[in-house]
């Protein structure tokens, strides 16, 4: 998953945009979150499915049955890099709908709800 260059293509969800869709229909997404134990041991959102990046070996094999690859796939992580990756690699295993969100749960904190803490 080291592979950064993106040439499958995947979409962008800004924090307004994510917050909207989670007050409204989230019964229809896929929410994962790629960031790492400790991580979200400081800052979450509830409903994120947690599928840290460097936990790759254990989870890789169980996406396509964990996951729908055809339903909508919004992907966080602390400021969009690694969800990016993690789109990327999503497109690459037959995802059609894969959304990356832009700044991750830093900008959701800052742009939408700042109860959610900054670390």
């Amino acid at each position: 998953m080291t592979d950064t260059s993106f040439d499958q293509p995947f979409s962008q969800i800004t924090v307004q945009e994510l917050a909207k869709r989670l007050s409204s229909d989230q019964e229809t997404l896929q929410l994962i979150d790629v960031r790492e134990p400790q991580e979200l041991a400081l800052s979450r959102i509830d409903g994120f499915v947690n599928l840290p990046l460097s936990e790759y070996e254990q989870w890789s094999e169980q996406v396509s049955i964990r996951f729908d690859p055809s339903a909508e796939t919004l992907v966080l992580c602390h400021h969009g890099i690694r969800s990016a990756q993690m789109c990327q690699w999503l497109v690459t295993q037959g995802f059609t709908q894969v959304k990356n969100i832009t700044g991750g749960i830093s900008a959701y904190s800052i742009f939408v709800d700042p109860s959610v803490p900054q670390y």
